[in-house]
């Protein structure tokens, strides 16, 4: 008897844009970097993960705090009960 095929995510990536850097996973976008122009140089990279989102001073830390966002799948629970 024949096991079924699994199917294989694609693995997500990062792609360059102009002046920022997207996560993605297929054609779905798991967050992003923007670089912002002026203010502080320890707040120059601004990124954002689902509902999560921040501030860091190198590209290399704003995009391993996407990853690690999207890693562990973390959700914020919503403020006000939608009930």
């Amino acid at each position: 008897m024949k096991r079924p095929r699994r199917v294989r995510m694609p693995r997500p990536f990062w792609e360059r844009g102009y002046r920022s850097h997207g996560y993605w996973r297929g054609k779905q976008k798991l967050g992003g970097v923007v670089v912002e122009r002026g203010g502080a140089p320890e707040r120059k990279y601004y990124w954002q993960a689902s509902t999560h989102a921040g501030h860091a001073a190198n590209l290399r830390d704003a995009k391993r705090a996407v990853e690690s966002v999207v890693l562990f799948g973390m959700r914020q629970l919503s403020l006000f009960d939608e009930s």
